[in-house]
């Protein structure tokens, strides 16, 4: 489980030293819960879900101040797909199911959820929202324009969806960690009939 000495990786100077520690801190951590959770959602999806860890491999200057997996998609990448994310930044851990850097049929996805916008009005009050993967926020779901949202995400070309929970780094809930990665899966398996909308919204 994620633990303060994965949070402080965000705190190491420079490219290289950080990435490095991303390898060595943070990755395995990434690797043990994704091969859980995906034994654990397989069935649920009913078809395999494949680990991808964010290798960061295009950045030559500044260290990344967020580091990702994601479980989707296919052997080659998972940005055109539906797919879910288990990230980290200095702050939280962020546990989404997101639809970045215009993913295939994407229109038609976010026209799906529109026209099934109580999918997302009856998850839980604590979940978040985030409309762009490359700024560090969230909003609360109950505290947002979902038709807005939405909209902005199938109708302009930078629009984005990720919707999920948030476990910040002073969460008790961190200390125990069995408890800690029931809470994470439990939110994918929330996430579920969304990811299955969008994958029949995609035929």
């Amino acid at each position: 489980m994620f633990r303060k000495k994965e949070f402080d990786v965000f705190k190491v100077e420079g490219l290289d030293e950080r990435m490095a520690a991303v390898r060595e801190r943070i990755q395995p951590v990434f690797q043990e819960l994704d091969e859980y959770f995906v034994k654990k959602l397989t069935p649920l999806v009913g078809e395999e879900l494949i680990v991808h860890i964010a290798q960061h491999r295009r950045r030559t200057a500044n260290a990344p101040d967020f580091t990702w997996s994601a479980m989707g998609g296919d052997k080659r990448g998972y940005k055109k797909y539906p797919h879910f994310t288990l990230g980290i930044n200095e702050n939280y851990i962020v546990m989404w199911l997101s639809f970045i850097d215009n993913p295939q049929n994407e229109k038609q996805m976010a026209q799906a959820f529109l026209e099934t916008i109580e999918l997302l009005e009856k998850l839980p009050g604590d979940f978040v929202i985030n409309t762009d993967h490359t700024i560090n926020n969230y909003i609360n779901i109950k505290e947002t324009d979902l038709v807005k949202d939405l909209t902005r995400w199938r109708d302009v070309k930078k629009g984005e969806f990720q919707v999920g929970r948030i476990i910040t780094k002073e969460d008790v809930l961190l200390k125990t960690p069995t408890k800690a990665r029931t809470y994470m899966l439990e939110t994918y398996v929330e996430l579920l009939d969304l990811y299955k909308l969008a994958y029949q919204a995609r035929v």
